[in-house]
């Protein structure tokens, strides 16, 4: 060794000084790679593994051949190999930016242990907060923010929980506080979000009167699932439609986007399910109640699993939650998407706007700052995109027409994404993914989809296919459905069975669960224009929800009937002025009152009473069998005069 240092000092100093940087340099770069390439588990391990080794057995040759040719001065040869050696460190260190940087995007996206739940105590503007205060909270011992942590806001207030009233339902808890019944109610902070696209008047004159945080478990984690992306899967996306950007794990959402989608990487298939917001469905985490589907949102992620996987019977690998203020930024990175703008068929608003699609921007500002756009395929840029996204008042199927809309943006999205011209956008396009997606995906799983996206670029040139989305259309009909007995009526959707038994079947067929029907036979016609067929679309088959009708003015007779045709036991009672169910608008023999009444969901409902009005007191019913009557209808009936409860709102810039 002191031979060696002896040699050492006799050399050129400035070869020397190179040379030792050179080994450095080259060491950290090498040390830095070998633990990113580390991290990317089941990525090309053949390819990492080569790639180390031949770098490692240039850093020994580099390290001797070095030493020798400083001792024996040749200075060329040493000039040649700190050239290359140079050069594989500027590509080494391009490599670690590169692979830090996905890294970095990857622990971004997998979900915190630990995040912060907040339970608020919500009151109409003005209204003070004291022990004497009715207050009201949701009876779900399962509900983190509205109740479990709003019992723990009382205690840390010291207000009463004797005060407080439990609802089965968010509507009904935030109806009760608009109309004065109750002074506050326990909600999560992005309430005025989660129910912004509700029939709430003066929802927006609430603030916070107190609140309560604490740091718990994630409960977004219990939802794992071991399946590699490169088998078939299911995804489950849901909208976060806020003003702000980025996303945390424990932010709430309204639930309004709900998106199911099935992807088989072996053939590159896709079927994407648009779940209507107002589809009434049990909501599976709180007592099978039935509720708009959205409604579950206000449960958290889990719910919202549960409730579709109950209703799909369809498990569930994966959830993205999306912001879609990151779709402007996502948009924006990859040069903007083209899209074939829908034109508007609500005539009011036709006309209010000129025949273009306005909508707010993305920061909810209207005015001169209205994004407006023309039907027509085109460019659309991050605004324009955002603002088609969440148009629905231009359109007579509202939130239908915007499902349809939403799909295919996504489309739009993920045909740009992966297009090889914007591999040099990769670190625009990851910062707005990771700032504006939480997802339940591992690292693991992340990176299981570099051998489905290797696939696809495969498949394709700049600008060819190379993805096949199949979409779905859920028929529907309008439902007006009362919340409770005493409850407020909601204007809700039911859908026809069939029409989701075929989508079902279709993305079961995808994941290889089912085999796929194939149409065997084919028409054409040339003075037709050709329309892909929509899986689900045109489909009213099934028994669908019903309600029940209004009976008050009608005949004894026609609420047997309805009652032997719904298989329920009908009670009559006669009663005179003296009983609380008497109804002096309506002739003696008439029906008065119901104990059920119209508009509640008959699905738990076997029996209910008749009052019949009898002001002599005489128990036996006259026969007004053929007074005209126009109140009565089925609960399928009802719904045929009901579509004007959700016609679009004129929003005028």
């Amino acid at each position: 060794m002191k031979v060696l240092l002896n040699k050492l000092r006799k050399v050129n100093k400035i070869f020397l000084i190179i040379y030792l940087s050179t080994v450095f340099l080259y060491v950290v770069s090498y040390a830095k790679l070998f633990k990113n390439l580390l991290q990317l588990t089941n990525v090309e391990s053949a390819v990492r593994s080569i790639v180390l080794l031949l770098l490692g057995v240039w850093l020994i040759y580099y390290f001797l051949s070095g030493l020798v040719n400083l001792i024996l001065k040749k200075h060329i040869k040493l000039a040649i190999t700190i050239a290359i050696s140079f050069i594989l460190i500027a590509g080494v260190m391009v490599i670690n930016y590169y692979i830090g940087m996905l890294n970095s995007s990857i622990d971004n996206l997998v979900d915190d242990k630990y995040v912060t739940y907040t339970s608020n105590l919500v009151v109409v503007k003005g209204t003070t907060i004291d022990t004497s205060s009715k207050l009201g909270m949701i009876n779900n011992s399962k509900d983190i923010e509205g109740n479990v942590l709003a019992l723990k806001l009382i205690q840390d207030k010291k207000l009463k929980e004797e005060q407080v009233t439990y609802y089965a339902s968010y509507y009904e808890m935030i109806y009760d506080l608009l109309e004065g019944k109750i002074d506050g109610i326990f909600l999560t902070t992005n309430y005025l979000t989660i129910f912004s696209n509700e029939e709430f008047e003066g929802l927006d004159n609430t603030n916070i009167f107190y609140s309560y945080s604490e740091k718990m478990e994630n409960q977004d984690t219990t939802i794992v699932s071991n399946k590699s992306l490169t088998e078939p899967f299911t995804l489950l996306l849901m909208g976060v439609d806020s003003e702000k950007d980025g996303l945390n794990a424990s932010t709430s959402f309204n639930g309004d986007t709900l998106m199911l989608i099935t992807f088989n990487p072996k053939t590159l298939n896709a079927t994407m399910f648009s779940i209507p917001r107002d589809t009434y469905v049990p909501i599976a985490c709180n007592n099978n109640r039935y509720a708009k589907i959205n409604s579950s949102a206000a449960y958290g992620t889990n719910c919202v699993i549960k409730t579709i996987e109950q209703l799909t019977n369809i498990k569930i690998d994966y959830y993205v939650k999306i912001n879609f203020k990151g779709v402007v930024d996502l948009v924006e990175a990859l040069g903007g998407v083209e899209v074939d703008v829908e034109a508007p068929d609500y005539k009011a608003y036709i006309n209010a706007h000129n025949g273009q699609i306005c909508e707010q921007n993305s920061l909810r500002q209207f005015g001169e700052h209205l994004i407006c756009i023309s039907p027509g395929l085109q460019t659309l840029n991050g605004e324009e995109a955002l603002a088609y996204a969440r148009c629905r008042h231009a359109y007579l199927m509202s939130d239908i027409a915007r499902n349809k809309h939403q799909q295919q943006l996504i489309e739009a999205l993920a045909k740009k994404a992966a297009n090889k011209s914007n591999i040099g956008k990769l670190q625009e396009i990851l910062d707005a993914i990771t700032n504006n997606i939480d997802t339940n995906m591992t690292r693991t799983q992340m990176l299981s989809a570099y051998e489905v996206l290797k696939n696809m670029l495969a498949k394709t040139l700049d600008d060819g296919e190379f993805l096949t989305i199949e979409k779905t259309y859920l028929e529907y009909y309008n439902l007006p459905v009362r919340l409770s007995n005493n409850g407020y009526m909601t204007a809700a959707i039911g859908y026809y069975p069939g029409s989701l038994e075929a989508i079902v079947n279709l993305m079961k067929a995808n994941l290889g669960l089912e085999e796929k029907q194939i149409t065997k036979t084919f028409s054409f016609d040339s003075n037709e224009e050709y329309t892909p067929k929509v899986t689900g679309q045109g489909i009213t088959t099934g028994d669908i929800l019903v309600t029940m009708p209004n009976f008050v003015g009608s005949t004894i007779t026609k609420a047997q009937i309805w009652a032997e045709d719904h298989n329920m036991e009908i009670h009559i009672e006669f009663v005179n002025e003296e009983s609380p169910y008497y109804n002096a608008d309506i002739l003696d023999g008439m029906i008065a009152n119901q104990s059920v009444n119209n508009g509640v969901l008959i699905n738990n409902v076997s029996e209910f009473t008749i009052y019949v009005n009898s002001s002599s007191g005489n128990d036996e019913p006259n026969d007004f069998d053929n007074v005209p009557n126009n109140d009565l209808d089925s609960g399928s009936e009802d719904i045929e005069d009901s579509n004007d409860l959700d016609l679009p709102n004129i929003f005028l810039p």
